[in-house]
């Protein structure tokens, strides 16, 4: 399953589930997109031919983050860019998740293992902002 998690007209996350099933490449951001996310899903003896990414500057105004859970369980809280509290979703093991805008936290509901990739240059502290959730 695929969920795309929406706030108006604003895309807030895309949650590749770990049951869901693709064929072939689908990219499911724009290609606009800061972070470019895709699954690709080949046959035995498929080959993706040797490649180089050729250099290119690149300006990015925001940060975009993917994590991918590898054990446990956590409960993500989405927020609008007010800070308003939108909904939640429980992740799991295997499950991927690409935070786009607005806000979220984390409550882990399983010991958990997370891999993310996001982003760059960090730029430390001044990277976020943390904040009580009003409702």
């Amino acid at each position: 399953m695929l969920e795309r998690i929406n706030n108006n007209n604003d895309l807030l996350a895309i949650i590749i589930y770990r049951n869901y099933l693709c064929t072939g490449i689908e990219f499911l951001t724009p290609d606009e997109a800061s972070m470019q996310v895709g699954v690709m899903c080949h046959p035995q003896g498929h080959k993706i031919l040797p490649h180089l990414h050729v250099p290119s500057e690149r300006s990015i105004k925001d940060t975009q983050e993917v994590i991918f859970i590898r054990k446990g369980k956590a409960r993500v809280d989405f927020y609008d860019d007010d800070k308003i509290y939108l909904k939640s979703r429980t992740i799991d093991a295997g499950d991927v998740i690409l935070l786009i805008s607005g806000g979220h936290g984390f409550t882990v509901l399983e010991d958990i293992e997370m891999i993310e990739a996001k982003t760059g240059p960090f730029m430390g502290e001044s990277d976020k902002v943390k904040f009580i959730p009003h409702s």
